[in-house]
Formats: structure tokens, C-alpha cells, sequence
């Protein structure tokens, strides 16, 4: 790194304290950017800052900013001076919450809020994050793999589709609304797994730790996985690419159902993975454990279906080819049992 590498400019990262955004902030900072985050109270700030200045092997020097996707207070503050902003940060309750608008207002008037504020700021672009839940959520009667051009049908979903479909339903109409397409662009990942640090949650590593502290049998449920080293490095390619703006970004690596996973666990990392189930449930076992958790709850309507996607923009534009499966499951497994 050199001293002038600073002259790359700012980029403001929303969601610095996720699993994503903190990846995205070391590969900024390791690039040579300089970053400041929101975090929604700045008593997260030190454990932020601790994390991934452990993760570099030096002092971060993150700039925090106090903004809270409900709340208009910071994110003018926040934008103020950036070359480019990455929205990353989005509500994911753990449950099905009791209202939908808790998931889907913050979701939509957060995005809105955000792109205001960096449009308003001056900023060069925006990349900000939805989810292959926005594109896989439709008919596909063809039983094709899915492209940008699909779109979920919100009536048909969960709420948490429904929630990233209509916030980036929101954030395309802002930025036509305003004139400025071009300044947007929109990342839509699969499953994403990796090497996580020590406060990382969500719901695919979720998954992969259910299935290292062993489970009789797992549901015929399967997503298409990706790292997170993938989806932040096409954060970053689609910021700096000028032609990358103005469209969306399927980010994705091949389907595997859970149990092919708890195979490549089994086989990979023996010695972490000896309770990693080997049979498959049946759908009768699936709905008795949705009584009582959650989690299996939301997976229901999802047993036995196989999503594939087209990830050839994302190569094409982005540059951004998935790493192995096999390598982002392993290095996923050693880096959650060294925090256990």
C-alpha cells in the first residue's frame, strides 16, 4: 500500500457490523479506500473496529457514523463527502415477525433513505445489495435457470423476499425518478458462506452450524451457495466499473442440497464435521420440527425445489467467476469452529 493510495476517495459502507459488510470494508481498506460505516448505536463501534483490525494485522481507522435504517437522522451526515457508497445493511429478523411492515418499512424506506442521501451527497455510484430472493420467487415454468430479468412475485412469497423484492423495486424507481440510473447498481447474491469473524451471523451460517453440531437428518432443502470473498469482491467491480451501473448482478455458485454439503463436511473436514448427519428427513419430520423452531419453519415451501441461476453478467461485467463450493464450505467450517 502506498501513501497516495488514500486519494482513491471514501466509500461509506451501511451494514459495517454484518457479515458482508465487514468483509467488504477490509477488502476496501486492504484496496486502498478510505471507509467509514453506520452502525445503529456507536456503542458497536470499538467491537467493529477490534474485528477487523484483526483481521488486517493493522489499526482499521474506520470512521462511524450513528444511522438507523428508520430513521432520516445521519444519513446526510454519513454521505457528506464520499466518492461511493455500498448499501449493505438490511433487517433480517431471525423469525417471522407478527407484522411484515417490521421487516418490509425498514427494508424499503432504509433503501430509499440511503440513495437519497448519497445521490444528494454527490456520490459517483451506489451498489446496493438485495438478494437472489428478489429474482427466484416467480414462476419458472420452464424450469430454466433464473436471470436479472426475473423478479419474485411479492404475493407469492415470504415475507422476507417480499421485503428485499420491494425494497430494490424501491430503489430502481428512486434513481429513475431522479434521472440517475447509472448510479445504481444492484448485487444479488445466493447463500452466502465463507470465513466468517467473531461476531458474524446469518441464516446460511446458521445452517452450516446446525449441521456441524449434528442433526439426526436433514430436510431435502438445497440453496445455490456463494463466498462472501465473492459477493463483496463484485460490490467492489461494480463500484468502480463506470459500465457496470444501471443494473442488477446475479452473484452465485452451483446448487447443493444440505446433505450433499454435510457430505463435503464429513469428507473435507472430518474431524470437525463428526456429527454431521448422513440420512435425509422426511417432509412429515420437517413440519413436526416447525412447531417448534422457526428457522424450519420458513424452509417449508422450499422442500424439494432446485433454483439455478445465470450468473454470466456478473462474469461478463463484473469479472467476479465463484470460487470452489468445496473451498468456501471448508474455509466457512474452520473459521466458525475456531470462534466455538
Amino acid at each position: 500500500m502506498t501513501a497516495t493510495d488514500g486519494a482513491k476517495g471514501t466509500v461509506l459502507v451501511t451494514g459495517g457490523s454484518g457479515f458482508l459488510g465487514g468483509r467488504a470494508i477490509i477488502d476496501l481498506l486492504e484496496r486502498g479506500y478510505e471507509v467509514r460505516t453506520t452502525v445503529r448505536s456507536k456503542a458497536k463501534a470499538a467491537r467493529v473496529e477490534e474485528n477487523i483490525s484483526n483481521e488486517l494485522g493493522r489499526p482499521a481507522g474506520i470512521e462511524f457514523f450513528e444511522a438507523d435504517l428508520s430513521s432520516d437522522e445521519g444519513w446526510a451526515e454519513a454521505a457528506t463527502g464520499c466518492r461511493y457508497v455500498l448499501h449493505i445493511a438490511s433487517p433480517f429478523p431471525p423469525g417471522k415477525p407478527k407484522d411484515p411492515q417490521e421487516l418490509i418499512k425498514p427494508a424499503v424506506e432504509g433503501a430509499t433513505r440511503v440513495i437519497n442521501a448519497a445521490l444528494d451527497a454527490g456520490v459517483e455510484r451506489i451498489v446496493m445489495t438485495s438478494s437472489v430472493a428478489a429474482i427466484r420467487g416467480g414462476e419458472n415454468q420452464e424450469n430454466r435457470p433464473y436471470t436479472e430479468e426475473d423478479w419474485t412475485e411479492v404475493d407469492a412469497v415470504a415475507v422476507y423476499p417480499q421485503s428485499k423484492t420491494l425494497a430494490e423495486q424501491a430503489a430502481w424507481e428512486l434513481v429513475d425518478e431522479r434521472g440517475e440510473r447509472e448510479k445504481l447498481a444492484v448485487i444479488n447474491p445466493s447463500a452466502m458462506l465463507g470465513p466468517v469473524m467473531p461476531d458474524d451471523d446469518s441464516f446460511s451460517l446458521e445452517g452450516i452450524q446446525r449441521l456441524l453440531d449434528g442433526m439426526p437428518a436433514v430436510p431435502e432443502i438445497g440453496f445455490s451457495w456463494v463466498d462472501v470473498r465473492d459477493v463483496s469482491a463484485a460490490h467492489i467491480a461494480a463500484m468502480e466499473k463506470p459500465e457496470a451501473g444501471g443494473r442488477r448482478y446475479i452473484v452465485s455458485g452451483p446448487f447443493l442440497w444440505l446433505l450433499e454439503v454435510s457430505e463435503i463436511l464429513r469428507e473435507k473436514v472430518p474431524d470437525l464435521a463428526q456429527k454431521a448427519p448422513t440420512r435425509k428427513a422426511p417432509k412429515f419430520m420437517v413440519r413436526i420440527m416447525a412447531i417448534f423452531d422457526p428457522g424450519a419453519r420458513a424452509l417449508i415451501q422450499d422442500i424439494g425445489k432446485r433454483n439455478d441461476f445465470d450468473t454470466t453478467r456478473a462474469k461478463e461485467v463484473l469479472g467476479i467467476e465463484a470460487r470452489p463450493v468445496e473451498e468456501t464450505i471448508v474455509d466457512c467450517a474452520k473459521s466458525l469452529a475456531t470462534r466455538s
